[in-house]
Order: C-alpha cells, then structure tokens, then sequence
C-alpha cells in the first residue's frame, strides 16, 4: 500500500498538468500581459492609463460595484428562502423552472428584460391590464441600475438556488426536525438552522455570483443607450475595441480584476478561519 504512494502522487501530479497548463497560459500570462501594459504608454512606463481611467471611469467603478451589489441583494433575498422552502417542500417542478435561466445565453436574457421593462413593455401591459397603473404610465426602469440589478439577478438565481439546494441538503433532518420540535416554523428553520450550517456554501455562491456579475457584459450592452454610466466591461471594450487603446482598457481590467479578487479574498480568508 505504502510502495503506491509515490506512483500514485506521480500519476495526480501528471493528471494536474493539463488543467494547470490552461491557468497558467489562458489566465496567468494574459493577467501578466495586462498588468504590464497598464503601467507603460508609448514603452515607458507611467501610471497616466491609471489617471485616464480615474479620470473618466470613476463614476463607472461605482455605478459597477453598486449595480452588482444591488443585483446580489436581490438574488439572494429571493434565492435563501425559496431554496430553503424547496428543501422543506419538495417540488420537481418548482426545481425545474429555476433552473431555467441555466439554460438562456446572457444576450437572450438582456433582450428579453429590455422588452418586458420598456417604458411600454410587457411588464406596463400586465399592470395595466390589473388595474394597477393608468394607461398614461410608463416605467423608467429598463435603461437604469434597477432594470440592469433585475436582470442581473434574474440570470444569477438559478445558479445561487442550484448551490444553496445543495448545501441545504446537506442540512441534517434530525436539526430541523429539533427546531420543529421547538415550534420553529418554515422561515425560522431557514434563517436559524440551514443559513448557519451552509454559510461556506452561501459565501462560495456570493463570490462566483459576484464575480459574474462585475464581468457582465452582454446584458448591460442589450439593456443601456450608451450614455449616462456604464458598466466596466463595457467601458473595457469601448476602450480597447473603438480605440485601440489597450493600456487604458488593461487598466480598466487591472480594476475590475482587484474588484473581484477583493470578494474572492474575504471568502478565503473566512475559509481558512474555519
């Protein structure tokens, strides 16, 4: 058993070199590319793309970060409890349909909600058709943070509730059974006893969600005018693709990139705490 060891450790070591190969020259070597034509114009050195972007791309930095938080906010908010729900009250179907977004490409998803939150869109006809708006109506929210975090959060919730079904799976019977025993309710055996026991799962979701969502770049090219903010990836491809300025643009990736490794840090930091 112990003569295997070393065979075996060779053998797992060889198996990692293919996927290591792809992160070093798909990841590693285009992050270091960026990183070094961030800091040169014209072969020298210089922080003037860092400026340009401080300059002119500030506001999006935090029209960025907002959009994605506030998209977190809602897949989240709705993703906990509908999946500790499901994991209380099973139901095929229920799992099906939220899992659907899986499936829908980004460009798809953006077309869909510009069209259903157009100021006449689809979703005016249904509240005009309740009652519940004049005809005279119209909604302001397609080319907005709120149209883009609705979007956002629409495509990222069936990802958020595959992951959080999973972890509250993992939830033992016998402690919900326990707080049931307690006179706990549906919500409180979520909010009390699954969010606890899943919290690594729930952070690992936050972080790819995150992410994801800071490197958005079909939806918000579907859903914005191109006036008023914008989201980075957009900027980044104006930038690069409309310019040929490929400093300034891995400036903008430099900060996108710190952005989302910021999340990833506090993630790992809690995992290696516990």
């Amino acid at each position: 058993m112990n003569a295997a060891r070393p065979a075996e450790q060779v053998l797992w070591w060889l198996a990692a070199i293919p996927a290591t190969m792809v992160i070093i020259v798909g990841f590693g070597f285009p992050l270091v590319q960026s990183l070094v034509a961030s800091f040169t114009r014209d072969g020298v050195l210089t922080l003037a793309n860092y400026e340009l972007v401080y300059r002119l791309y500030r506001q999006d930095v935090v029209y960025t970060v907002l959009v994605a938080a506030a998209g977190l906010v809602l897949t989240f908010g709705i993703g906990i409890p509908l999946s500790g729900y499901l994991r209380l009250h099973h139901s095929q179907t229920a799992e099906f349909l939220l899992k659907v977004p899986l499936f829908v490409p980004f460009v798809v998803v953006g077309h869909a909600m510009r069209i259903f939150l157009a100021p006449r869109g689809t979703l005016l006809i249904f509240l005009h058709a309740l009652g519940l708006v004049s005809q005279d109506t119209t909604l302001a929210i397609s080319e907005g943070w709120l149209g883009l975090s609705i979007a956002l959060a629409w495509k990222h919730l069936a990802l958020v509730v595959l992951l959080l079904m999973g972890a509250f799976r993992g939830v033992g019977e016998e402690y919900l059974e326990a707080a049931r025993g307690f006179g706990a309710g549906t919500l409180r055996q979520i909010w009390a006893v699954m969010v606890p026991m899943a919290a690594p799962s729930i952070g690992l979701a936050v972080v790819l969600s995150l992410t994801s969502m800071l490197a958005s770049f079909s939806i918000p090219l579907m859903m914005t005018k191109g006036s008023g903010p914008q989201m980075l990836m957009i900027d980044l491809y104006h930038r690069y693709g409309l310019h040929g300025d490929f400093g300034t643009a891995s400036a903008i990736g430099v900060v996108s990139y710190l952005l989302a490794a910021g999340a990833a840090y506090y993630y790992l930091k809690g995992v290696v705490r516990q």
